[in-house]
């Protein structure tokens, strides 16, 4: 079994073990940050841990109705300029919790009174230290190159910041269903692998979500681009409709994450769409009609509240590239050109 197989399949028991390790820490950090108030969040991230704060901008936005906006650590570091951040909650992610960069934004924060929180899968991490609170995502050592346990646990982490933070007992308890939903969406993602051959020569594919599941095109297609070297291209489904749709021709792969919610009419407006204009449509959907319009269609369980589906949806995602990458004859765990940690200044 490749490391990315085995790290897939362990997310379920990841998200388990962070819900129940992380419960209480959560639970105080959501104290400190309602005693703080913030006026808004700012969030620091590169790379997969930056999809996850596209997640963060969408939940902590609908949830706990605070403005999130995404840092640009460059400012911090090569420009060598502070934002005034003395009123913010200021978050970090990274998996490795050793990007530079990211963590400077947090130091400067700090510096400045903000109240700060990072998130890693290492608590000995210059980040984990960097903070005045730390979640750490207990995903366990991650292997191959491609990150999935630990961008999923970022995902939970985020989810169970923003249950905690409203103090609502409906959304623990659904928090509380996500092992069993991210178990039943790897079945699900198994039983349609056999069928990514018809992608082999695939060169381009542009990816589409929309709400809490606009980081999942992200993240999609940061694993295509990694894992297959392709070109990907990530929209919001409504930003994709401002132009890039005019590229679209006869057998062009779309992939779309449609699960129910309240993006879901949009996007199956697009996909007839697609289908007009001949497209070749992937769909990602807990709901069989809406499968129905693509050519190759990936099932996500029912039942999902939508604010949660992100962490499932990105399952077959993840189960798609690597199994393109294989039928391509790529290295699925040590990708070419690529290291486990990328360090940016």
């Amino acid at each position: 079994m490749y490391h990315i197989e085995k790290e897939i399949a362990e997310q379920p028991e990841v998200i388990a073990r962070l819900l129940l390790e992380e419960r209480d820490n959560v639970a105080t950090i959501a104290r400190a940050i309602r005693d703080f108030n913030p006026a808004f969040v700012l969030i620091a991230a590169r790379g997969t841990s930056d999809n996850a704060a596209r997640y963060a901008q969408y939940l902590l936005g609908i949830k706990a109705k605070l403005p999130v906006a995404l840092a640009a650590p460059s400012i911090h570091t090569l420009y060598e300029a502070q934002p005034h951040m003395g009123k913010a909650l200021v978050i970090g992610i990274s998996q490795s919790g050793r990007s530079a960069d990211v963590n400077q934004v947090v130091i400067d924060a700090r510096a400045q009174g903000a109240l700060t929180l990072t998130i890693t899968n290492n608590p000995d991490s210059p980040m984990a230290q960097s903070a005045a609170y730390h979640i750490c995502l207990r995903a366990g050592e991650e292997i191959s190159v491609a990150a999935t346990k630990t961008y999923t646990a970022q995902l939970t982490a985020i989810a169970m910041l923003g249950a905690a933070l409203v103090d609502d007992s409906k959304l623990r308890d659904e928090i509380g269903e996500l092992p069993g939903y991210a178990a039943a969406t790897i079945n699900l993602a198994e039983d349609a692998g056999d069928r990514v051959e018809r992608y082999r020569y695939m060169e381009r594919i542009a990816l589409i979500g929309r709400g809490y599941n606009y980081c999942t095109a992200f993240e999609i297609a940061l694993k295509i681009k990694e894992l297959c070297y392709l070109v990907g291209e990530e929209y919001s489904e409504a930003d994709f409709r401002h132009g890039p749709i005019a590229m679209i021709a006869p057998g062009f792969p779309v992939m779309v994450v449609a699960p129910s919610g309240a993006t879901l009419p949009l996007l199956v407006d697009l996909l007839e769409n697609l289908q007009e204009r001949r497209a070749e449509c992937l769909v990602i959907s807990d709901v069989a009609e809406v499968r129905q319009h693509g050519q190759y269609a990936m099932s996500l369980p029912t039942g999902i509240p939508e604010w949660l589906s992100p962490i499932c949806a990105v399952i077959p995602g993840q189960h798609f590239a690597m199994r393109l990458a294989l039928a391509k004859g790529h290295s699925v765990d040590k990708p070419q050109g690529l290291s486990k940690v990328t360090i940016t200044r």
